[in-house]
């Protein structure tokens, strides 16, 4: 194997110091993988690649002319993190999901957070996945968001970053669990020895924070998906049939005497928790979108009377709005009286006058992001734009400002990554997942994805990237 000839670059390696040595806790990692000839290695990644394709783990990208469902792809050489390192992530996370439920509870009720100005009233009022359907709503249990994926990011310096939060319809869990079913047949001796964290728990995991909704004894939880032809329709049915639960779309349910049910062969059963893989104002279209043809008529009303549960709650994407990112870490100190454990990334808000003249000033250094895109879709990237992308750019921060952020260019760290015949350092972050339910709990890991093309540092699928196993390392006490 190459690996002599690796080059960390200027960037923060994940498995190497800036010496080109194993950094402790990825010693031995690569004194196993420095041992393996390189034909070995390339085998072990088209078994990998066959596993996954025979498995069936796909994706769909919207508008692609290659044909509509695709292979994700997957690089054997894992991330990996110490326990001690994890241990300050997963504290992090737990602060940030429990001030964002905070906040999305108190924005569709007495609204403090605007009355003590922290946040400005016409950026809330103007929060496009905000739902007046929801104002003065309790969800069951108090709980808004059941399913959280937080991307993070560390930069050259080493600090790890929260990127942006995504508490809608988070997705990826699917190929955490599906990529390490495949690599614990790559290196079945490696996990042994470094001690990885398991993942396989996470549906169990699922299911009982899902049941935890519903005060019904031995509550029916089915998953609601857009159907086949939805970008995550894969990770839809492989989570309801590791949960057991059924995989439903809106013309499978019904509203009736109060109460939603599911067809089936045998008549009418009631349901109880829904699992919502579906965005807000498709869920009914008596209530929400008229012209939705992917929900169920009088689900609001259900929902309302606290006689069926969603996860994630109607109305959590007011927290998913890019610049209301920006003031997260003041939602913690305010709410919970903490301090941030994990950092926001330095953001402008263009619809401040102050932050959007700097925005202007200095497009060239900056990337500029829409604030409720997601996929890396309408990202601009200053550093590699030209003269003609630049002004594109400025002529849309001034047209619609509100709905812009900036932030300065992270160097994401970079993990070795196998391309071609080659192994070359590929830029990386992390989305981790959080359940909350009667516990809060972190997945011991989370979705490594990776920008395959060189100097890109655009992860999603999407835009063309991958993904790796990220190994979680178990402590002395065994977590």
């Amino acid at each position: 194997m190459p690996l002599p000839q690796y080059e960390t670059g200027d960037f923060y390696d994940e498995t190497f110091d800036g010496g080109g040595g194993a950094r402790e806790h990825t010693a031995l990692l690569v004194q196993r993988l420095a041992s393996m000839t390189h034909g070995e290695l390339r085998e072990r990644q088209l078994a990998a690649e066959r596993a996954l394709l025979n498995r069936g783990i796909t994706f769909n990208v919207y508008g692609s002319h290659d044909g509509v469902e695709k292979i994700m792809p997957f690089d054997i050489l894992p991330r990996v993190v110490p326990a001690a390192e994890w241990r300050t992530i997963e504290r992090g996370l737990v602060q940030r999901v429990r001030a964002l439920n905070a906040f999305i509870a108190d924005v569709y009720g007495a609204r403090k957070i605007a009355s003590a100005g922290i946040i400005p009233s016409a950026i809330l009022e103007s929060t496009k996945s905000f739902l007046p359907q929801c104002v003065g709503l309790t969800p069951p249990k108090g709980i808004w968001c059941h399913v959280v994926g937080t991307d993070l990011v560390r930069d050259r310096d080493g600090q790890i970053y929260v990127l942006e939060d995504n508490l809608r319809c988070p997705s990826g869990v699917s190929y955490v669990l599906e990529n390490r079913h495949v690599m614990k047949r790559t290196f079945p001796q490696v996990f042994e020895q470094l001690r990885v964290r398991p993942v396989d728990g996470y549906a169990g995991k699922l299911l009982e924070a899902l049941q935890h909704l519903s005060d019904v004894p031995s509550p029916t939880v089915v998953v609601l998906t857009p159907g086949v032809y939805n970008s995550a329709y894969f990770e839809h049915s492989f989570l309801a049939q590791q949960m057991g639960v059924e995989l439903v779309e809106g013309r499978d349910l019904v509203v009736m005497d109060g109460r939603v049910h599911m067809r089936t062969t045998r008549g009418f059963q009631r349901v109880d928790v829904i699992y919502r893989r579906i965005d807000d104002t498709f869920l009914d279209p008596d209530a929400l979108r008229p012209d939705s043809m992917l929900g169920v008529r009088g689900l609001m009303d259900v929902y309302r009377s606290g006689r069926v549960a969603l996860a994630n709650a109607p109305g959590t994407g007011v927290a998913d709005d890019k610049v209301i990112y920006r003031w997260v870490p003041e939602l913690i100190a305010y709410y919970l009286g903490e301090q941030a454990i994990l950092p926001n990334v330095p953001t402008f808000v263009c619809a401040d006058d102050v932050d959007r003249q700097h925005v202007l000033d200095n497009l060239e250094t900056l990337i500029v992001k829409p604030a409720n895109e997601s996929g890396g879709y309408g990202i601009f990237i200053g550093p590699k734009a030209s003269k003609e992308e630049i002004a594109a750019c400025r002529e849309r921060v001034l047209a619609c400002p509100r709905e812009f952020i900036a932030q300065p260019m992270i160097g994401l760290s970079r993990v070795p990554t196998i391309v071609d015949d080659r192994v070359c350092g590929r830029h990386v972050d992390l989305r981790p997942y959080v359940l909350q339910g009667e516990d809060t709990y972190v997945l011991p890991g989370g979705l490594t994805r990776v920008a395959l093309r060189e100097g890109s540092p655009i992860v999603n699928s999407s835009q063309g990237g991958g993904s790796k196993d990220t190994w979680v390392l178990a402590d002395e006490a065994g977590c």
